[in-house]
């Protein structure tokens, strides 16, 4: 697993860094996993635009995650090494002893001919799930549930791992990437290990078109508008006396949005 740099031949590949893809072992998804996925281009159920910069973008089948864990007790072994084209991380595919097959997020140390295992008792190995309270402190951990039996939510980006860094009889304290850190009932499921595919930071497009084939059209500068279209348009000249908002007017840097009270005592330390 790691990256390639291109030979500077055109002016697509000068500032190109991508991956070797030298992890994978399965070129096609298992079709039985995979979904129809639709695009919005950015647009909501009335047909007006709400997420500008989105749009286009390759066709792309979703793959069916298991993010619950919910086949307890059934050993399962790891058959290939995916690309998902809907993430940045891999996926791995298991096999359950039953015939059973599914997809689950592939953490670093985690290979073909591996045996991964959803139960309390199960070892403190990459790609095991276990409730929080059978995870002893100091663990990294990814694929963390938020609720009991909802499945994971956090930590699932290429790179990503929390740490278990203490235990209550009812509730464990989960470091999180971004330095938060939360409050979680101890009943709630984390798979073992760090999320693989940990140089995605390290890649460069190195041209417009490759934004384009992964959704993501061209960003304008409010300073650019017109008026009508940006608080911060228009002007004679370039007018540096703005602040940065959002095109409704909402500060952008450093305004605090979240206004979620029920969720608030969880939250043990800021991540600011």
């Amino acid at each position: 697993m790691g990256i390639k740099v291109f030979n500077p031949r055109t002016a697509g590949t000068r500032g190109k860094i991508g991956f070797d893809f030298e992890e994978i072992t399965k070129n096609y998804p298992e079709k039985s996993l995979t979904e129809k996925l639709s695009k919005s281009g950015g647009r909501s159920n009335t047909g007006m635009t709400s997420s500008w910069r989105t749009g286009g973008g390759h066709k792309r089948r979703y793959r069916v995650i298991d993010f619950k864990r919910t086949k307890t007790d059934v050993p399962a072994k790891v058959i290939a090494i995916e690309y998902d084209p809907n993430r940045t991380c891999r996926i791995a595919l298991v096999s359950y002893i039953d015939g059973d097959k599914a997809y689950i997020i592939c953490p670093v140390g985690l290979n073909v001919g591996d045996n991964v295992l959803a139960s309390e008792k199960a070892d403190i190995k990459p790609g095991n799930s276990l409730p929080l309270a059978s995870i002893p402190v100091g663990t990294t951990i990814h694929n963390v549930e938020m609720r009991p039996g909802k499945g994971g939510q956090m930590v699932r980006g290429a790179g990503a791992g929390a740490i278990l860094i203490a235990k209550d009889t009812d509730y464990c304290q989960v470091r999180l990437p971004s330095g938060e850190v939360k409050k979680i009932m101890s009943v709630c499921k984390a798979s073992i290990g760090q999320v693989g595919n940990t140089d995605n930071e390290n890649v460069k497009l190195g041209k417009a078109g490759a934004s384009r084939w992964v959704g993501k059209r061209p960003s304008v500068r409010g300073m650019a508008m017109n008026p009508v279209d940006h608080p911060l348009g228009g002007g004679e000249g370039v007018g540096k006396g703005h602040h940065p908002v959002t095109p409704w007017g909402q500060p952008s840097k450093g305004y605090k949005t979240r206004h979620n009270k029920r969720t608030n005592s969880s939250i043990v330390k800021r991540r600011k």
